[in-house]
């Protein structure tokens, strides 16, 4: 059987998603091209021997359309030979797309493969591809009568029934962006890739440093925020809540994109490349789509069980930041230690290019694990419709 192996994870900063937001001039597939090519460049690799080119995205409408993945992988220049397709897992887009990579490698299918993500929120806003936010309206009505909800409402449930309250929510807020320029900025500065684009003047300008960090962020200034979630009607169906929410305990709307360069250990050895890391276990499980974001405990016991590993083996857990008590619930759930809970921040600082996150988390988890020296990393992301990834990788 194959090792499949990680040779580089690059990515764009993270930029605000709104109208002015620092990359919101440019197109998405363009974001995602220039970081196709950045990354075969510094590798000086051939791109005629990449044997696919898998992308998240999650509003595949509008720039974002027609598979952006070969969009992008023609308007990188690479070989008309070079296929690509684009997938949807939701937030876990792209660490699906990394796991469909290193599972083609494994089963021999691929030798060399590029796993990516993009994500234009200020260019094709979240829910622009739906007719409706809410599917059970439709085919899904006799199943779920009441209706499904929106993920923030299934975050307020998970603050309620955890019995998270409004400061801890922020506290955990507060150390994201504490953490993000502390421990993140240091260590990631060699992943990001500088993006050329124009400043609200229409000035050139490069964008190389991630725009949704806030340095100095305090419980203080987050217990300012109303939440964004409360209605009478959420109010009246679950009663429990108590309406903890905030823009600033959640993940910012996000422009970025992020890319892996992920091969047969074999292959890398014919190349002269030298391995960061290889992939050991993966998982995936559905779950409750009411409650949405619980999905990263189920997927964390599955894929421990599948390595024969435990949480206490594991040096850093990367639990996607979708909401402060999503990585909070996941800490309570196994009691482990806490440091090693993003440990260098994570979405609420870094952003949630929704399709692109997946390869960021790789990203940031691999460079704390060669800061630190640690062996294994496991990631795991809370995803749309109930479902989750979780995915643990060796340092080499």
């Amino acid at each position: 059987m194959n090792t499949a192996v990680i040779v580089d994870v690059l990515r764009t900063p993270s930029a605000k998603g709104k109208v002015g937001g620092a990359l919101s001039a440019v197109h998405p597939a363009t974001l995602l091209a220039d970081l196709l090519k950045t990354l075969v460049t510094k590798h000086d690799l051939d791109p005629a021997l990449i044997d696919d080119v898998i992308t998240g995205c999650v509003t595949q409408s509008g720039e974002q359309a027609l598979n952006i993945g070969r969009t992008a992988v023609l308007a990188a220049g690479f070989p008309v030979s070079v296929p690509a397709t684009t997938i949807d897992r939701q937030c876990g887009s792209s660490q699906q797309a990394a796991a469909f990579a290193a599972q083609g490698v494994i089963a021999g299918v691929y030798d060399v493969a590029i796993a990516c993500g993009v994500e234009s929120m200020s260019r094709s806003p979240m829910f622009s591809n739906a007719g409706t936010k809410d599917p059970s309206t439709g085919p899904l009505s006799t199943r779920y009568p009441a209706g499904l909800v929106q993920q923030g409402i299934g975050a307020e449930i998970i603050a309620a029934r955890w019995k998270f309250d409004r400061e801890q929510l922020d506290e955990y807020a507060a150390r994201s962006h504490r953490l993000a320029v502390d421990v993140a900025a240091p260590q990631q500065s060699a992943q990001i890739i500088g993006v050329s684009t124009t400043d609200a003047a229409g000035e050139p300008v490069v964008v190389d440093s991630d725009e949704t960090v806030r340095a100095g962020t305090s419980v203080g200034s987050l217990s300012r925020l109303r939440p964004v979630f409360e209605s009478a009607e959420m109010s009246a169906r679950f009663p429990e809540i108590e309406w903890s929410i905030t823009a600033g305990n959640s993940s910012p709307l996000t422009d970025g994109a992020s890319a892996a360069l992920i091969m047969s250990e074999a292959k890398a050895a014919v190349l002269g490349l030298t391995p960061r890391a290889r992939f050991h276990s993966f998982s995936v499980v559905g779950s409750d789509p009411l409650l949405m974001l619980t999905g990263p405990i189920p997927a964390t016991e599955k894929v421990l069980e599948r390595s024969g590993l435990r949480l206490s083996d594991i040096s850093a857990y990367e639990v996607n930041e979708a909401f402060a008590p999503v990585p909070l619930m996941w800490q309570s759930h196994f009691d482990t230690d806490p440091d090693r809970l993003n440990p260098a921040g994570g979405a609420i600082a870094l952003g949630h290019p929704l399709g692109a996150s997946g390869g960021r988390l790789l990203g940031s988890m691999l460079a704390y694990l060669e800061a630190t020296g640690g062996r294994y990393g496991l990631q795991t992301m809370c995803e749309g419709g109930g479902m989750a990834n979780a995915t643990i990788i060796e340092r080499l």
